[in-house]
């Protein structure tokens, strides 16, 4: 037995035979032609092209149909390459000037660029995007050399799929009828494969490391994607507890299913509000699904996901309203300004330099304000979309006071625009921040005064207050919602939020991590916002607790000097009460 760990994306458990997706892809010729050939080989280009770029064309509609427009983006973004002018130019001078065969010409091309991304070892958004460039080479390579090969497509019994680095082609081609989960080498949260594990809600890990030598078609495996494991060819004892463990969390999760729609009420009587997280517009039917009290965190920089060119005011304001209308309007939308920036730019919205540290640098509401063209654009949209549903605005990483006022006059100045323009919107439409800098924290008692609502952002404010990177595994072991310097800054939050009694929601991972619920409910939250699937065991173990003993339980946690302890301290606590979250 061998225990490989990497980074969960996609939760649950999957025990069946490896499928090991054949990493090699095709063998490139490297040769030179004749001259006389060269009219004959650019022909032989243009029409795999061409053909490629009709490929991915018929996947993004048929992508777009499955899980929505906003991943057949990714499809969309391909033909645009595909049939740039630029490439088709560099390929075509490779050609002529060069004499190589259209393959080596195409494969040295693309891996240029390819390389030239994964080098940006500080970017990991932009390094993963050289997966897209190695499933055009694959693509390309298949028609020029005539192997069509499509093993995924052709599997006959389900199976869990292996791979280096899993391709957004290759990921959409899973049939979850087929494919009970999937492990790949490499690969990070940000990936279109992670992203698309979610969509399908195939349990998932990734950036697992070399493991391929290690294991054979057919093989027994595990994917654990709550605990980011693969496990090859386990004994007899690992893989009777792992099917009892997935035999019982489905039973649970079908419990949990059933009550979704009883409310979240304590024992002794209180209503907790627990709200969904979305990164896309179809998503809010996951809400629905699970008995959500609404969307509480719309995350609007994935709009810019697959794009060539940053998304136009009507790009925006559609993906919103269709969030709004799979809602109701009785269901409250809070939609988070861009948190362009460190992992996440756009290809017109990114630095014109490169930046040292990027998640200290020009992201979120700094790069916002450096760029009014942008971030007005984005203000319109949200200010529309208001007069159809209960629309709240959300500003991220506000540092300081001075950033939060110049949000809000921006604001004041595009209902001023739209106003002269007879544009509806709500004009009382609720404005709030982001609590997830240190500095913030400190002085929430004045960005209290400004806003009508806290949203604590717990996963930058766990880096940023303990200097660990939550995508390093190196300080994996620092970085803890549960340590003490970060709850102080929660209490400090909370108590500003109760004296000048605005709201107050998180909307990090902490908040959907089970163990953490009775320490946050006893130090005063009351509204909550996870990813949609964690809903109904929230729910359930909201309603076996009462107040007063979470407020024992996180007086107690508040008493303990380490993380350690105060892990250790929550999970028994948690454990107690809902044991079969702990199978």
């Amino acid at each position: 037995m061998d225990i490989k760990h990497g980074i969960a994306v996609s939760p649950g458990v999957a025990i069946g035979p490896a499928f090991v997706l054949d990493t090699e892809g095709v063998r490139i010729p490297h040769r030179e032609i004749d001259p006389a050939q060269v009219p004959a080989e650019l022909d032989r280009l243009h029409l795999a092209l061409a053909n490629a770029a009709g490929q991915a064309r018929n996947d993004q509609c048929t992508i777009s149909e499955r899980l929505g427009p906003q991943y057949g983006a990714i499809f969309a973004a391909h033909a645009l390459l595909l049939e740039d002018p630029g490439l088709n130019r560099e390929l075509d001078s490779a050609i002529r000037d060069h004499l190589f065969s259209a393959e080596y010409a195409l494969s040295r091309t693309i891996r240029r660029y390819a390389k030239a991304l994964e080098a940006i070892g500080h970017d990991h958004y932009l390094a993963s995007r050289a997966a897209d460039l190695f499933d055009l080479e694959k693509r390309l390579l298949a028609l020029l050399l005539g192997q069509h090969r499509e093993p995924v497509q052709q599997l006959t019994e389900p199976v869990i799929v292996l791979a280096h680095d899993l391709l957004p082609s290759e990921t959409a081609a899973l049939d979850p009828a087929k494919v009970f989960a999937f492990a790949t080498e490499s690969g990070g949260r940000t990936s279109h494969t992670a992203i698309m594990a979610g969509a399908l809600e195939l349990p998932a890990v990734v950036g697992l490391g070399k493991f391929l030598t290690d294991v054979s078609g057919g093989d027994i495996v595990i994917v654990d994607g709550n605990q980011g494991l693969l496990i090859i060819d386990p004994d007899e004892r690992t893989l009777q507890h792992y099917r009892q463990l997935r035999d019982s969390q489905q039973r649970t999760a079908r419990l949990w299913l059933e009550e979704r729609d009883l409310p979240p009420v304590t024992r002794d009587g209180t209503r907790i509000i627990l709200m969904g997280n979305i990164e896309f517009p179809q998503e809010a039917e996951h809400c629905l699904d699970r008995g959500a009290d609404g969307v509480g965190l719309y995350r609007t920089e994935f709009l810019y996901l697959g794009k060539q060119s940053d998304p136009t005011e009507e790009d925006h304001f559609t993906a919103y309203l269709t969030v709004l209308r799979t809602l109701g309007p009785n269901q409250p939308v809070i939609i988070r300004t861009l948190d362009l920036g460190a992992d996440k730019f756009s290809l017109l919205s990114s630095p014109p330099t490169t930046e040292r540290n990027p998640c200290l640098g020009m992201r979120s509401v700094r790069l916002c304000l450096s760029n009014l063209t942008l971030f007005k654009t984005q203000l319109r949209a949200i200010l529309r979309a208001s007069a159809f549903g209960q629309v709240r605005i959300l500003f991220p990483m506000v540092s300081t006071l001075l950033e939060l006022r110049q949000c809000k006059m921006l604001l004041a100045e595009v209902k001023e625009d739209l106003e002269e323009e007879g544009i509806a919107f709500d004009r009382d439409l609720p404005v709030g921040t982001m609590i997830e800098v240190p500095s913030a924290a400190l002085i929430a008692d004045l960005l209290a005064r400004e806003v009508d609502f806290f949203s604590l952002g717990t996963n930058d404010l766990v880096q940023y207050t303990l200097a660990a990177d939550r995508t390093n595994e190196n300080v994996a072991s620092l970085y803890n919602p549960a340590d003490p310097a970060v709850l102080r800054l929660i209490q400090m939050v909370i108590d500003a939020s109760e004296r000048q009694r605005i709201g107050l929601n998180v909307c990090g991972e902490m908040s959907g991590e089970l163990i953490y619920t009775l320490l946050l409910l006893g130090m005063g939250i009351r509204q909550m916002s996870v990813a949609p699937h964690k809903i109904p065991e929230m729910k359930r173990l909201i309603r076996l607790t009462s107040i007063a003993e979470a407020r024992r339980v996180a007086e107690e946690a508040l008493r303990l000097e380490t993380a350690r302890d105060v892990t250790a301290y929550l999970r028994e606590q948690t454990r107690r009460l809902l044991p079969e979250a702990f199978a």
